[in-house]
């Protein structure tokens, strides 16, 4: 198989609130009709929908690997995102046996791990 991305579908409680978080985050926008958002960086991208169900949302979690983790945490800090956006919250770096991360909650309460795995 020759695969050239994965784009994983996410709802939002409030789809113009998850669409401006995810564009102050340094997502590029793309809307498309109706009620749908593709948000890319480099060959990275997700679908926002203007959907939400609560038992979905809540449970949905993404892991978003990155050089330079520690860079990463810095720059979301620098952001400020939970006071712009309620029920935000950035967390700090954690560090595992195979690697570090640290957790985002976005606006309508989805997880996103972002980390790097351990170099060997």
């Amino acid at each position: 198989m020759n695969i050239k991305s994965i784009r994983p579908f996410l709802g939002a409680k409030d789809f113009n609130t998850s669409r401006a978080f995810y564009r102050d985050l340094g997502f590029e926008e793309v809307v498309l009709p109706p009620k749908m958002a593709l948000f890319k960086k480099g060959n990275f991208g997700f679908y926002l929908q203007d959907a939400y169900v609560k038992d979905w949302v809540d449970n949905t979690m993404v892991f978003l690997e990155v050089e330079l983790v520690q860079q990463h945490l810095d720059h979301i800090k620098s952001l400020q995102l939970p006071e712009k956006y309620a029920g935000v919250r950035v967390s700090e770096l954690v560090h595992q046996e195979w690697g570090s991360e640290f957790f985002v909650h976005d606006p309508s309460g989805i997880l996103w791990h972002i980390g790097a795995f351990k170099q060997n």
